[in-house]
């Protein structure tokens, strides 16, 4: 491949055309250095130097954005582009206004619908605030009728690049016309295409989302190029950082438009995707760049769904990345395209590359470049590969997950007509699941449809993803689910009553992730006596609009109680923090006679109920500093007691009561104090 520096590369003379009925071009005085161009009533201000094309008097001319220059009008036409070309300058191109186009990196976009014209400042990457500068220099001149700006239609995104491919393929710096894609049928049926990158240095006006399904409705196979950042020791400019973190964030993020490209043309998951990194002189610092940039782009595609692969120069990337395929310290790209030109069509390079490295059906050779070919009689210059590529195998479908308590059950579809190898799940707490098969934590490997996940944690939330692994190792696209906690309170009237006695118990349920109330799901009221481990349920019953419910319960014993709900589809169920009442036994007391003669006795006594048959029972006196212990007995069947009350041999007032102690089942209880007096 040949490299271009942005802007040290003049237009040949030939290529600048005259100035059509619709350009008029005012040049100032040298001093100014600048020109005003003006296209379909629109004026822009650009620098003297730079040339003005009218690409409808030359429509075969290349849009070259490696190069400062105006370009006015769109052309389809076969434009005579080199096979490959690298690098990004300053300039702008007018063209008729038809449809609304988003920017990309490296290209600014107005549209101007008073004068019916597309304004593109390209740009290299950085460079934002000059082609900011460029597109405020623009005004109307002479107002059109009002233009209709038509919207790109929604592109579902439907075709794999590549499908299983084994032959020859071809790179061109542009995408061919519709009429040169069908003259070299069937001599080659795949192509390299540009789809992204702030370095691409053609224009591509024929690659929209239509030539995509065209060309795929024919046979056609695509390898998608992002020509991005290059290597800190590259001869171009615009280059990653040298700071490995920094690289591996610059990767990630071409990744993730190199992405949104491939899907607005209609790619997607299970494409490859492959970032141009043109030929270095490695060092350490500038290899470990390199690395950190490719792991990043390779990790977030595979994220995504799509492919990691690279271009590189079979003697410097090829090597680099050679030396590091089983460094646990970075990601290696899925497939390896690599330039050498030894005019070999195969896959093989026993000079740099390891045969042991990327065998699974994941190469492309260059094995020629700067070829001019001719094929139904059109000709053009071009690359020259040698591709064996499958792709990763579907993913799963429908899959869900159900909540229990402290469980999840998951469920999926295989995809028909692939050999499993295993299906992967891997889980983590919280809202994101993790997103490659090395991250979070181990749920299943198998090749099953279903599986329950236990031992979960109560009111937390999950994310699950899921991938297919085929028979040869491939891993496709993941698939995520989430499993949303929930919560639910627990209040109480009180926390003992006497038996007989009852208590409203109260519950609000929400989802943890939003907050949002519960409402009209089936909820239940568990209890377990206090001396029982087993739980057994009241209900069920139904929150209200607001996510609540109550109950009243007239517990005979001392109970638990908790609240629960228990999960749904995409709902994990919970339990409430339980809630012991206390429930105390009823308990009456009766001294008779109140008055004594001196030496004489009394009876205490009374009932307990519930009875406690054959359970002790304390008589206490009041000493004038404490309750001192008189008297033990024994609880009756009918739940009676009684105590003979004999005073200490002295006249006066003596304050007694009766104390029973707490069970298993029960409140320790006692009765009121009762005065016998002795005379």
């Amino acid at each position: 491949m040949r490299l271009y520096r942005p802007g040290v590369i003049a237009l040949a003379l030939g290529l600048v055309a005259g100035v059509a009925a619709v350009v008029t071009i005012t040049r100032p005085a040298a001093a100014e250095q600048t020109q005003k161009v003006s296209y379909r009533g629109y004026q822009v201000t650009v620098p003297a130097s730079w040339p003005v094309i009218d690409l409808a008097k030359n429509p075969s001319t290349c849009v070259r954005l490696d190069q400062p220059a105006v370009y006015l009008g769109r052309s389809t036409a076969q434009a005579d582009c080199p096979a490959h070309a690298v690098g990004r300058s300053e300039g702008i191109v007018l063209e008729p206004l038809t449809k609304a186009t988003p920017s990309a990196p490296g290209l600014m976009r107005r549209t101007v619908k008073d004068a019916g014209v597309l304004a593109t400042a390209y740009y290299a990457p950085g460079d934002e605030q000059e082609a900011t500068e460029l597109l405020a220099t623009g005004r109307v001149t002479s107002k059109t009728a009002s233009t209709q700006v038509v919207e790109p239609a929604a592109v579902t995104p439907s075709i794999v690049a590549t499908g299983k491919f084994t032959g020859g393929a071809f790179d061109a710096c542009t995408a061919p016309p519709q009429s040169t894609m069908d003259a070299w049928l069937p001599d080659y049926q795949a192509l390299g295409i540009y789809i992204s990158g702030g370095l691409r240095a053609c224009a591509q006006p024929n690659l929209t989302a239509d030539w995509v399904s065209t060309n795929a409705g024919k046979g056609w196979q695509f390898l998608l190029i992002d020509v991005g950042l290059q290597a800190p020791c590259s001869n171009l400019s615009s280059k990653m950082s040298t700071v490995p973190a920094t690289a591996y964030a610059q990767g990630k993020t071409a990744a993730g438009n190199a992405v949104t490209a491939a899907q607005a043309l209609g790619f997607a998951q299970r494409s490859a995707i492959y970032s141009d990194i043109e030929a270095y002189a490695s060092t350490a610092a500038c290899k470990a760049a390199v690395l950190s940039y490719l792991t990043g782009w390779t990790q977030e595609l595979n994220a995504r769904g799509y492919l990691g692969g690279t271009y590189v120069g079979a003697a410097s990337g090829g090597v680099d990345l050679n030396s590091a395929y089983g460094s646990t310290s970075y990601t290696h790209p899925d497939n390896l395209w690599f330039a050498r030109w030894n005019n070999v069509a195969d896959v093989t390079d026993d000079k740099y590359i390891s045969s042991t490295n990327w065998t699974n059906h994941q190469r492309v050779h260059q094995y020629a470049g700067n070829v001019n070919e001719t094929h139904g009689g059109v000709s053009l210059n071009i690359d020259k590969n040698w591709a064996d590529l499958t792709p990763p195998p579907p993913p799963v479908t429908g899959f869900g997950v159900t909540g229990g308590v402290n469980r999840a059950t998951l469920k999926w579809t295989n995809p028909a007509g692939t050999t499993l190898g295993q299906i992967l799940v891997r889980g983590a707490s919280g809202n994101a699941a993790p997103s490659l098969p090395k991250y979070g934590t181990a749920v299943y490997a198998g090749t099953g449809t279903t599986y329950t996940q236990t031992g979960l944690a109560n009111s937390s939330s999950y994310a699950y993803q899921a991938w297919v692994k085929d028979s040869t190792g491939k891993i496709g696209p993941g698939v995520t689910t989430r499993l949303i906690g929930t919560k639910s309170t627990m209040t109480a009237s009180t926390s003992s009553l006497v038996y007989g006695g009852s208590v409203t118990l109260s519950s609000t349920f929400t989802r943890i992730d939003s907050g949002a109330k519960l409402t009209g799901v089936p909820v239940y009221l568990y209890k377990r006596a206090k001396n029982v481990s087993t739980w057994s349920y009241v209900g069920p019953l139904t929150t209200n609009t607001s996510g609540a419910v109550s109950s009243v319960q007239k517990p005979t014993v001392s109970t638990y109680y908790t609240w629960g709900y228990n999960g749904s589809t995409g709902l994990l169920g919970t339990r409430s923090p339980s809630y012991l009442v206390q429930v105390k036994p009823t308990i009456s007391a009766y001294l008779s006679p109140a008055t004594i003669k001196l030496g004489a006795t009394s009876v205490f006594y009374g009932y307990l109920n519930p009875p406690h048959a054959g359970t002790s029972i304390y008589l206490q006196r009041w000493t004038g500093t404490a309750w001192g212990g008189v008297a033990t007995a024994k609880v009756a069947s009918n739940g009676k007691y009684t105590f003979t009350v004999k005073p200490p041999a002295a006249r006066g007032k003596y304050s007694y009561r009766v104390v029973w102690l707490a069970d298993a089942d029960h409140q320790g209880t006692l009765t009121p104090t009762k005065v016998l007096t002795v005379s």
